[in-house]
């Protein structure tokens, strides 16, 4: 029996790697049948924890970032008996220049004169970035907060996690008034505050082949909001 040179191991080997990473999930899963697409539920073995709360300048609202502890194997991997040695985190946000960050199941807001805690949301949400537009709050004296997170869990894994549809959404700085401005099945690109205009930029992309990526193919959308209006409209523009 001949063996296989290893230099052409080497290669099979490569390829099948590389037929493994293009093998990727899709982003979003269509299924007719099902017009539930994608409410996942909480893990109940999660056990959730809050930050420290975090007061936006020159506003009347503590901001208390909500997840889940995490724990982590150390790395070494060092076991003692059957147990291996494990490590928690109790921080889960960052908090920078009015901004927010992590991967969180909720915030709940506070005034300063108040003992209440009013959640964001009830339903269960992936929140990777919360944005205090401290520009638009001194120019048009609207206190805004603008979200970058996941709502659906569009690969139907059955849960929320960086392999969905991230959206964007608004609330005032009370946490009321929480909107969706993006569309359903749109990948958020990026959005953008021009400050001259209190407008929010933000592009969008559109499975619009329905083969489940967003790619070359589909449609980009553009749109602003005047937020210096009492209503939160979603404009279109084309800037080709």
């Amino acid at each position: 029996m001949k063996k296989l040179p290893l230099v052409y191991l080497g290669i099979s080997i490569l390829l099948l790697v590389s037929c493994n990473k293009e093998a990727e999930k899709p982003k979003v899963i269509y299924d007719v049948a099902s017009k539930a697409a994608g409410l996942a539920k909480v893990d109940s073995v999660q056990v959730a924890i809050s930050d420290l709360p975090i007061q936006m300048e020159g506003t009347d609202y503590l901001i208390h970032p909500v997840g889940d502890l995490r724990v982590y194997e150390k790395g070494t991997k060092a076991k003692y008996g059957s147990s291996s040695v494990m490590d928690l985190s109790f921080t889960i946000s960052n908090y920078a220049e009015n901004e927010i960050t992590g991967y969180l199941q909720n915030l709940k807001f506070q005034k300063t004169d108040s003992d209440s805690l009013i959640a964001l949301t009830k339903k269960p949400v992936l929140i990777q970035t919360a944005t205090y537009l401290k520009s638009v709050s001194d120019r048009s004296k609207k206190q805004v907060m603008v979200y970058t997170m996941v709502d659906l869990d569009t690969n139907k894994d059955g849960k929320l996690d960086t392999s969905d549809i991230k959206c964007l959404y608004l609330s005032e700085i009370s946490g009321k008034r929480f909107t969706k401005v993006s569309m359903d099945f749109q990948e958020l690109i990026d959005w953008s505050l021009i400050e001259s205009k209190s407008r929010l930029y933000f592009r969008t992309v559109e499975d619009t082949n329905k083969n489940g990526q967003f790619d070359k193919n589909d449609v980009v959308h553009y749109n602003y909001i005047d937020l210096s209006k009492e209503e939160w409209n979603v404009m279109k523009y084309k800037p080709i």
